[in-house]
């Protein structure tokens, strides 16, 4: 195992990498921006180096700084956690050059399934069900309408590279589509510096199903149980279920062994996301795969017992992976809320600024508050706007969803504006407790209830 691990991300993630480096008897290496010198995972750390100013460019992002802190500090290896450099190719292949350790798969499956249109053909040849669309990217206007119109209206426009709902567009009508592919062409060129574009066909009221595999260099696969990520607003996760409360334990079977056959054939290794799209008669149809730890894998730790840093630190060590399929099985129930630093009465803008007081309600059975600030942190406006994940599991979802509103609504910050009420008026919705809702549900149902989300976000 290794002895020291350099940890290059920042925030709630950094924190809870460096508890499972210090569980394991790993000394943690931190690096931080000029904006980063107080936080909490920076005093969590063994040792901490400041790489660069406040821009992510300048630091989290500048590969040759975080290569140099490891190698001046003797680390043997990189932990990217999500975003920055996480699903950088380039990044994971200089770790190699440089003989340290990228905790992640290979640099080569992390550029195959980075491109989105290149994944969806890997994915096609492994026997996973794909989207209808293009086959491979399509470079004009007139190549989209070609395909647009074999395969119907709506359609999606996306972007090649990247993730995170950025370069992505909803085009109804033929006359839209001229317009909307620019759209996205530019925002991808200037979002990912590529301008690469590829059709879907667009499947409204789905859900957003997605399921984390883990696999070692000894062709051990385990497949866990599925997440449903539906309740997004722009593409982006608000709150997550993990088990899908339509899911039958057949389905998720079936599931799994597609995803572990995949992963199998791809010869990944460590841990990655296959994300689906679920439609009203229950096909999966493969839309990407994150070649990392999502931010939502709490949920699956919790549902599962298995603790997923922990197994990519195994994996990366060369050792075989620390449990088996059967040790995968679902137990009980668990949901996680993202509590964002924004406004949702001013259409979700970001809320930089200064906490004054903060109190995390934990301390009760199946309460889990993963964070990275404390009383007296700075929200940058530099960085993502999460403040906190705030995660419930316990035996059946009807008391997951009780005992969430109750933390919810025990929950203090001051200082700065958030989601917290527009969590909780979420969670009380119909739609979510008969788990019927579905990725549009936020946008079309949701924020436009004058009488009932607006009436309450003004209280």
């Amino acid at each position: 195992m290794f002895k020291k691990v350099l940890v290059a991300n920042r925030g709630e993630i950094a924190v809870q990498i460096i508890r499972a480096l210090h569980d394991m008897g790993i000394t943690a290496v931190a690096v931080y921006s000029s904006a980063d010198k107080d936080a909490l995972f920076v005093h969590l750390a063994d040792e901490a180096i400041c790489i660069g100013g406040p821009q992510p460019s300048e630091s989290y992002l500048n590969m040759a700084q975080i290569i140099s802190a490891a190698n001046l500090t003797g680390c043997e290896a990189i932990h990217p956690g999500y975003g920055f450099l996480s699903e950088n190719a380039e990044f994971a292949e200089l770790c190699e050059t440089c003989h340290i350790k990228f905790i992640g798969p290979s640099h080569e499956l992390i550029a195959l399934m980075g491109d989105k249109a290149n994944a969806r053909e890997a994915m096609k040849k492994a026997g996973v069900p794909v989207i209808p669309g293009s086959d491979g990217v399509v470079n004009t206007v007139a190549q989209a309408e070609q395909v647009a119109d074999q395969i119907g209206f709506p359609v999606l426009l996306k972007s090649a590279a990247g993730g995170g709902g950025k370069g992505i567009r909803e085009v109804d009508r033929p006359e839209e589509l001229k317009s909307a592919f620019e759209q996205t062409q530019q925002e991808a060129r200037i979002s990912y510096d590529d301008e690469d574009i590829y059709v879907e066909k667009l499947i409204r009221q789905a859900k957003h199903v997605e399921m984390q595999v883990i696999a070692d260099n000894f062709g051990h696969v385990v497949y866990l149980p599925e997440r449903d990520c539906s309740l997004q607003r722009n593409h982006q996760k608000v709150i997550e279920e993990s088990p899908c409360v339509l899911i039958s334990a057949e389905e998720r079977r079936h599931l799994g062994e597609i995803v572990a056959n995949a992963t199998l054939k791809l010869g990944y290794t460590n841990t990655g996301t296959f994300e689906f799209l679920m439609d009203d008669e229950h096909h999966f149809y493969f839309m990407e795969m994150n070649t990392r730890l999502q931010v939502e894998h709490t949920i699956t730790e919790e549902v599962t017992g298995i603790e997923l840093v922990k197994g990519q630190l195994a994996v990366a060590a060369g050792e075989e992976l620390p449990f088996t399929q059967a040790d995968a099985a679902v137990k009980g129930h668990a949901l996680e809320c993202r509590l964002n630093a924004e406004d949702p009465t001013n259409n979700f803008a970001p809320q930089p600024g200064q906490i004054n007081h903060l109190f995390f309600p934990a301390g009760s059975l199946g309460v889990r508050i993963d964070s990275g600030v404390t009383n007296g942190s700075f929200i940058s406006p530099f960085y993502d706007s999460m403040i906190a994940k705030v995660i419930v599991h316990l035996n059946d979802r009807d008391t997951v969803i009780s005992k969430m509103h109750r933390i919810l609504g025990e929950l203090e910050i001051d200082g700065i504006r958030t989601n917290q009420s527009f969590l909780d008026y979420l969670i009380g919705t119909d739609k979510f407790h008969q788990g019927i809702y579905s990725t549009s549900y936020i946008q079309n149902e949701v924020l436009s209830d004058k009488e009932g989300f607006h009436a309450t976000q003004s209280v």
